[in-house]
């Protein structure tokens, strides 16, 4: 990804073997090197900003991979990829370390959550949508829609809007609600 001021964007990645056991976490240094290598001769620009791992929350073996990563890229930032879909939602948290203990000893790191804001093309998003609507499928499997069907959805998602949009207006001039104009 890259870096700019106050902000990060992350706009690839790549997956590490690794094996986690009890107390330990084996990470494949030199399937992350190769690929990195491969990487930059696409993306020359992009650097190594953090890693990511999928479920909801920093564990344990995070300590471990972060203390890897840190050798690689300076602050790296960790990111949980929650694949459990609760709520009907990936949620993608991201986080900064900082070093905590007592000087000359044992020192710990406390992950700290950063504010995520999801950009994505247009193309992504229908890939994305495509993707969650076999969540609710009882087979798990979804054809694609053909373009009557997809011009038949936006035109039904315009109507929902406009509706919203009206009602709004409505509530405005009975009185109901108060004007507001960041609506």
């Amino acid at each position: 990804g890259t870096v700019d001021k106050h902000s990060v964007e992350v706009t690839n990645c790549f997956s590490v073997p690794h094996n986690e056991s009890e107390d330990e976490v084996a990470v494949d240094m030199e399937f992350a090197k190769n690929m990195y290598e491969l990487h930059k001769k696409v993306s020359p620009n992009e650097l190594i900003l953090g890693w990511y791992a999928t479920g909801h929350d920093i564990t344990e073996h995070s300590v471990l991979i972060h203390e890897y990563y840190s050798r690689e890229a300076p602050n790296p930032i960790p990111l949980t990829v929650d694949t459990s879909l609760q709520n009907g939602r990936m949620s993608i948290k991201a986080y900064v370390s900082t070093l905590m203990g007592v000087p000359g000893r044992t020192m710990g790191v406390m992950f700290t959550p950063l504010t995520v804001k999801y950009a994505y093309y247009d193309t992504e998003r229908i890939g994305v949508d495509l993707i969650m609507k076999t969540c609710f499928s009882p087979n798990r499997v979804i054809g694609l829609s053909s373009d009557l069907q997809q011009v038949g959805g936006a035109s039904a998602r315009i109507q929902d809007a406009l509706s919203t949009v009206l009602q709004y207006a409505e509530d405005v001039l009975s009185g109901k609600v108060s004007a507001d104009n960041t609506v």
